[in-house]
Order: structure tokens, then C-alpha cells, then sequence
């Protein structure tokens, strides 16, 4: 049961999340008032806010004013379930499932707001960053990077919970350290800003809540994917080289990633890189 009760759990907290993506970029609480259309501003009823069914029920339109509803509000909800659906096989539904879906649950937010305004909200960044950290210390998952480090310095069988501490910090510092070093270099060789701070604290945020090897991994996943959808939609759109790519937007679909499979991937990398024995 585990697997349907995370999947409805998980439409429930898509649902949530369409609310955090059209309110935080414009400074509204996510709370209060209850939902209503953007178009015509009527509160909307309960029976007509069930994830997915709802959508489908009124034809994507709302009930009162015949407006059309983005496809988005399903496929966010689609989505966090799926992604809740595999969190649950691979923890099981306790605390390290509820920290990974709500870490991808930030990322999708983060993804929807950097595509539509070109920003990445602190209020969601910089939290994260430390409840990143606690959640780490708090799991005391284990992270083989962090325990070969601590093996260097002479701690041979460290405590879970601090090998989890050196892992988030040292995540949070070469996430966020690395792109702030590609953002000055461009901004010293071109003398324009290649990206923004957002997109700093975001890999910063990454970091500390997966840790090193994989904020290394939403870097590489969200440049190449950046760079090939970019490329491919400029040349269609004919956007010329200036045009400003939401960056966070692609790193965020890497982050997803590499919190549901990343072990996994870099796990296969590098069987495939060492040799056996």
C-alpha cells in the first residue's frame, strides 16, 4: 500500500505546488485565500480542485467563467505523484521519502517560476540550503565521498550523521561554488552577467540537500540538457545568442533526477569508468 498512498499523497502535494508557482513570484502567501480563477477571481469550490480530476471533469475551463486552464496544473500533479510513486520504492514512506519528494517538489517549483519570470525565490533557496543541512544530519544517510574524505583525515569509521554533515557541506559549497566561479569568470571575459545569483543559491541548495556526487551530476544534466534544448530553440525561434535561457529551469529537471536515480547513475558511471577489482 505504500506505493498508491505515496501516489495520492503526491497529487495532493502537486496540487499545492500550482498554488506556490502562480503566487510566490508575485509576494502572495501560499496559504490564504483558497483557490481561485486567475481570470474572473471566483473562490473555486472543492469538487472543483481534485487533482487531475477536476481538470478533466470541466474540460479545462472553469466552471463559471469558460476560461481556459493551462495544461500545467495536470501536469505538475502527474508528475509529483509519479515521482512520490518512486521515492516510495526506494525508501519506503518515512522521513527520507518525505525529504526527497520535498526536495523535488522545490525543484519543480523552482523550474516553473525561473521559465515563466526568470527567477528563483530565496524564500525557497535559501531555506532549502539549511534544511538541507539539518534534514542530513537529522537522516545520517550515508555518503561514501564524504566517509573517504573523512578516512583522509584520519577518521576511519566516522559517525553516520557526521559523514552526512561533511557530505550536505561539502555538496552546498561545490555546487554553489562552482557555478559562482563560471558566473565571475564570464562576467570578467565578457564583461556581462552569464547567469544570476538565483541560479547560484539553487546549486547551493542542491548540494546541501544531496550532496556532493550528485550536485556534481545535476550540473553536468542541466547543462547538456540546457545547452542542446537551448540551442535547438533558438535556431527554431529564432532568439538571437543574448537571449536569457532559464537556467534554473534546466537545473531543476537534473536536480529531479538525480534525487530519484542519481545513486543509481553515478553508480553505472562509474562501473564503466573503473576497471572491476
Amino acid at each position: 500500500m505504500a506505493v498508491p498512498t505515496a501516489i495520492l499523497l503526491g497529487l495532493a502535494v502537486g496540487s499545492f505546488l500550482n498554488v506556490c508557482i502562480g503566487r510566490l513570484p508575485r509576494g502572495e502567501s501560499v496559504v490564504r485565500p483558497r483557490s481561485r480563477c486567475p481570470e474572473c477571481g471566483r473562490t473555486i469550490v472543492w469538487y472543483d480542485n481534485v487533482p487531475v480530476v477536476s481538470y478533466l471533469v470541466l474540460g479545462a475551463r472553469c466552471r463559471r467563467c469558460r476560461a481556459s486552464i493551462s495544461a500545467r496544473y495536470p501536469v505538475v500533479e502527474i508528475l509529483t505523484a509519479l515521482i512520490a510513486g518512486v521515492l516510495a520504492v526506494r525508501h519506503g514512506l518515512g522521513p527520507a521519502w518525505a525529504f526527497h519528494l520535498a526536495f523535488a517538489a522545490a525543484m519543480i517549483v523552482l523550474a516553473a517560476i525561473d521559465l515563466d519570470h526568470r527567477i528563483l525565490p530565496d524564500s525557497i533557496t535559501l531555506n532549502g540550503i539549511l534544511i538541507g543541512v539539518l534534514a542530513n544530519v537529522y537522516l545520517g544517510a550515508p555518503n561514501p565521498l564524504a566517509q573517504g574524505l573523512l578516512g583522509l583525515a584520519g577518521m576511519e569509521h566516522p559517525h553516520p550523521r557526521v559523514a552526512a554533515l561533511v557530505g550536505s557541506l561539502a555538496g552546498l559549497i561545490a555546487g554553489g561554488g562552482l557555478l559562482w566561479a563560471v558566473r565571475e569568470a564570464f562576467f570578467r571575459l565578457r564583461g556581462v552577467e552569464g547567469m544570476g545569483l538565483g541560479d547560484v543559491k539553487m546549486m547551493a541548495m542542491v548540494g546541501a540537500c544531496l550532496g556532493l556526487p550528485l550536485a556534481l551530476l545535476t550540473l553536468v544534466l542541466g547543462s547538456v540538457s540546457g545547452a542542446v534544448i537551448g540551442t535547438i530553440f533558438m535556431r527554431l525561434s529564432g532568439k538571437s545568442r543574448d537571449y536569457e535561457l532559464p537556467f534554473g529551469t534546466f537545473l531543476g529537471a537534473g536536480a529531479v533526477v538525480a534525487a530519484v536515480s542519481g545513486n543509481e547513475i553515478v553508480r553505472a558511471y562509474m562501473d564503466g569508468v573503473l576497471p572491476p577489482g
